[in-house]
């Protein structure tokens, strides 16, 4: 499989020797024509190479090592002995990606799919941020709803779209961006178990952190308080200091722009109401 693939602004390109394709929700973001800023090279082997390089980064799921100015990854999952591929930068342009036939069963899985190209690496280049959210669109506008794992953001996306015929974009991540001075929720293609995943762009209207109750209220958070509760659901290199500023960086400029709500909340029409109330007071946009 060669193909063309744009997600925001990076386009790349994926020269596959693998016999099983892409999983859906990626190929959405295929494209027929563009010229290629990044081209990765995806083939299957009987065991994973040994790469050198010095290793900076050392968890159950994933090894990173360094080069210069290249890294390489030996990526896993946790709880499983092996890892399943092998994610090693030759250039500023290009990567080779070796997977073990362990891969042919995991590739219906979107997440782990994706984590072999380290995206994350070039949307910060361009700007971008990958947030762990659920959002949505409505009166065209985007409302993202974010928190911990397990915090109700896939609840609070179905109420909206049960009670106010929102549409549901993506129930697990978006990438935002910056266009012409404006902040977007752009399509991802991982969605967790929420299944829900679309190619489409939207103007972010407010990103809302969401916290269980059994009563409904919001509160408008100061950026301090923002920043504080944005940077943990934002994906960041954290071994990386140059990816590190530049996602402060990004951090800071979004949260001076779109403004961030806290919604105590619990799972009924009340709690679209109460939100909807702070994000469109007097029913204006």
């Amino acid at each position: 499989m060669d193909r063309l693939f744009r997600i925001g602004d990076f386009c790349f390109c994926i020269l596959s020797e693998l016999s099983c394709a892409a999983p859906a929700h990626f190929c959405q973001f295929a494209i027929e024509t563009g010229v290629p800023e990044y081209i990765y090279r995806l083939r299957e082997v009987p065991s994973l190479p040994v790469l050198d390089g010095k290793q900076i980064v050392w968890r159950p799921d994933l090894e990173v090592r360094q080069e210069g100015e290249k890294e390489i990854r030996l990526i896993g999952i946790r709880g499983q002995k092996e890892y399943y591929a092998c994610y090693q930068e030759v250039s500023a342009c290009e990567a080779n990606i070796w997977v073990t036939g362990q891969m042919r069963g995991l590739m219906p899985s979107d997440t782990v799919y994706t984590s072999l190209f380290a995206l994350e690496r070039r949307m910060i280049r361009y700007g971008g941020l990958i947030l762990h959210c659920a959002y949505i669109k409505y009166r065209g506008k985007g409302i993202l709803f974010s928190g911990p794992s397990g915090i109700g953001k896939s609840t609070q996306a179905a109420l909206w779209e049960q009670y106010r015929n929102s549409a549901v974009i993506n129930g697990d991540r978006a990438l935002l961006r910056r266009e012409n001075g404006r902040w977007l929720a752009c399509g991802w293609p991982v969605c967790g178990s929420s299944g829900v995943c679309h190619r489409e762009d939207v103007p972010i209207h407010a990103i809302v952190m969401l916290r269980q109750d059994d009563s409904n209220s919001t509160i408008r958070l100061s950026p301090a308080e923002a920043f504080g509760q944005l940077y943990p659901q934002i994906t960041v290199n954290q071994w990386n200091p140059a990816f590190v500023r530049m996602a402060l960086d990004g951090i800071n400029n979004l949260i001076q722009q779109v403004p961030v709500w806290r919604l105590d909340c619990n799972m009924t029409e009340d709690a679209v109401q109460c939100l909807e109330s702070a994000l469109f007071p007097d029913g204006t946009n």
